[in-house]
């Protein structure tokens, strides 16, 4: 595969990468930038471990080009918040115990991101919807549905 140079907006910043187009974006959110939010679960795209958002939107970054990404918001986990100030999301997924293993973890928090981006006051089908394809092996769905309604609470009562 010949590599170029291109350009990413990783977490608001710019960045030069020198890579072959149809190279995997999880690749090189991973490898190249050094991002452990998102996973490599499955390769295929179907578990969502691998998920960031891409102009707002839930995406699987194991099957999406970076050459596709080309000069696009790219926000991963990493890019919501911080330890010390958490993003809304990620503040009800602590508040909730909405972990157990932790593998899924960047995809719920992502895919929940990106539903609260179009929705403030989701319903619980709205919810369900929006999660329904990020897979949880360990079985915390009860408390992942609840960490997405508090999400959901918060973002609404954040300034």
């Amino acid at each position: 595969m010949k590599t170029r140079p291109l350009s990413l907006n990783v977490n608001g910043e710019m960045r030069i990468i020198d890579a072959a187009p149809e190279t995997p974006l999880l690749y090189i959110l991973r490898n190249d930038l050094e991002l452990n939010g998102p996973k490599f679960g499955c390769g295929l795209g179907e578990c969502g471990a691998c998920a960031v958002l891409v102009d707002g939107r839930a995406v699987r970054s194991c099957t999406l080009s970076c050459n596709a990404v080309e000069n696009r918001e790219i926000v991963t986990l990493e890019g919501l918040g911080t330890a010390a100030d958490p993003h809304p999301v990620q503040q009800a997924f602590i508040e909730m115990q909405a972990a157990q293993c932790g593998y899924c973890l960047n995809g719920m928090i992502i895919a929940t991101t990106g539903l609260l981006k179009r929705n403030a006051d989701p319903s619980e089908t709205e919810i369900r919807a929006a999660l329904a394809r990020q897979l949880c092996r360990c079985g915390t769905h009860v408390e992942i549905l609840a960490a997405a309604r508090r999400a959901a609470e918060l973002t609404r009562a954040a300034p």
